[in-house]
């Protein structure tokens, strides 16, 4: 289910937003299961067996999670390690094995059938979010032993399938301290509102006229090279600016604050710049810390014993 889409927009949207305020104020913990009850049924909507990798990869970063807090310091790193190794296998499994088999197969005498593997919406961003969440455990902050409120976390519906990728740091007392105003609502409405035009009018409508440049490149001349390059950039810029405004108006209505990650990339001089959350970079993931998100997929275990973890930013 897109953010744009007629079923989010005037079905789901609606219903979620009017059953979660008919729910007394006083009864956070119902709001929470209300919320993450909805945010399952968003995710499920287009594929729903893929419901179960998104919980096992939410299940596993709990357990791991209640498993370092509770060990001692010198087992603490091995479970982190079997945590991000879990959660980084189910993303190779299904974003990566068809890909690395095909390449397998350009070797001599190397004849692999190649996996013909679904690729689950988002899963590179509720699999880096349960990392956040193990690494932040691993760093000091409490565990959370209440699987609800893991699932919540890593599965709230405005930053499931496209991001940003919020710390559990950042989202952590929000879970059961939030501020729920007619106010935040609005504003909320509004920054939804402005990323909606941005996806539909501009980075949809940008996209043909990329299309038409490029359609055909044996005969692209100079002129037509320019716009469909100027257009293709336009167009991702205003999607990723679309769809971040859209997840932090989403968010803002139900009393979550996410922390800006999108701060004008065409004009960072430097790809680490971060934005005003302190993030990857301007294009991506502002609201995670640079010692902790960075462009790769590994876990290095520093021999001080301190922790940096690496990720990629993709869907």
């Amino acid at each position: 289910m897109l953010f744009s889409s007629a079923t989010f927009l005037f079905a789901f949207l609606p219903v979620v937003a009017l059953l979660y305020y008919l729910i007394p104020k006083r009864c956070t913990a119902a709001r929470n299961l209300f919320l993450t009850g909805a945010s399952l049924l968003f995710y499920a909507w287009g594929e729903p067996r893929f419901v179960l990798v998104m919980l096992l990869v939410i299940v596993s970063s709990w357990l791991f999670a209640c498993k370092i807090e509770a060990s001692a310091k010198s087992a603490r790193k091995g479970f982190l390690l079997v945590a991000v190794s879990v959660d980084l296998t189910v993303l190779f499994v299904f974003k990566y094995l068809g890909f690395f088999t095909e390449n397998l197969n350009r070797l001599p005498f190397v004849r692999l059938p190649v996996p013909q593997i679904t690729l689950p919406i988002g899963i590179s961003f509720f699999t880096f979010q349960a990392i956040s969440y193990v690494v932040d455990v691993y760093r000091g902050e409490a565990a959370q032993k209440s699987l609800w409120d893991v699932m919540l976390y890593i599965a709230f519906f405005p930053q499931l399938i496209a991001g940003p990728i919020v710390r559990y740091s950042d989202f952590a007392d929000q879970i059961h301290n939030r501020q729920e105003s007619l106010q935040n609502w609005y504003r909320g409405g509004y920054r939804f509102a402005i990323g909606l035009g941005k996806k539909v009018i501009l980075s949809n409508n940008l996209a043909y006229v990329a299309d038409a440049a490029f359609s055909s490149v044996g005969n692209l001349s100079f002129s037509m090279a320019w716009i469909g390059a100027v257009g293709y950039s336009l167009q991702l810029y205003f999607d990723f600016s679309g769809y971040s405004d859209m997840a932090i108006g989403l968010g803002q209505m139900f009393g979550f604050h996410f922390l800006e990650n999108f701060n004008y990339p065409p004009s960072s001089v430097v790809l680490s710049r971060s934005c005003g959350g302190g993030g990857i970079s301007r294009w991506a993931v502002g609201s995670a810390t640079m010692s902790t998100f960075r462009w790769a997929a590994a876990v290095w275990l520093q021999n001080d014993g301190s922790t940096s973890t690496f990720l990629w930013f993709g869907c």
